[in-house]
């Protein structure tokens, strides 16, 4: 597993990298919701190359492995998000959840199911070794 812990480094790595492009380009031409999902759905598709290569350098064992990667990944996500938002930014809880809101256009929770699955989909993509 740890391994994967590694990976998920790496991937807090490209979503930092994603939101400095976002604040550096085109979050300066469009409402910070398009902003929130343009980028999130970036962000998405780079994060998805990456699991796909690691799932291809490292298969886990079982599409069961898969998912337990998944879930790992999904809670240290939305640890990091809170650690962040709450204890470093200083935020209130309400503008944390914020982003977790899908009625109103949030689309970041749709990126954490993608987060939590993504590992068992290339598993199964990936076919028999």
């Amino acid at each position: 597993m740890f391994r994967y812990l590694l990976a998920w480094v790496a991937m807090l790595g490209i979503a930092v990298a994603n939101g400095a492009l976002r604040q550096a380009t085109f979050a300066k031409g469009m409402t910070e919701l398009r902003a929130h999902q343009l980028s999130t759905f970036l962000g998405s598709v780079l994060i998805s190359l990456f699991i796909w290569l690691v799932i291809r350098a490292w298969p886990p064992p079982s599409g069961r492995q898969a998912l337990r990667i998944g879930g790992v990944w999904l809670v240290l996500t939305i640890a990091f998000e809170f650690f962040m938002g709450l204890v470093l930014a200083h935020k209130p809880l309400a503008e944390v959840l914020h982003d977790y809101n899908l009625l109103a256009g949030r689309v970041w929770v749709l990126f954490l199911i993608w987060l939590t699955l993504a590992p068992w989909v290339f598993f199964r993509l990936r076919g028999p070794s």
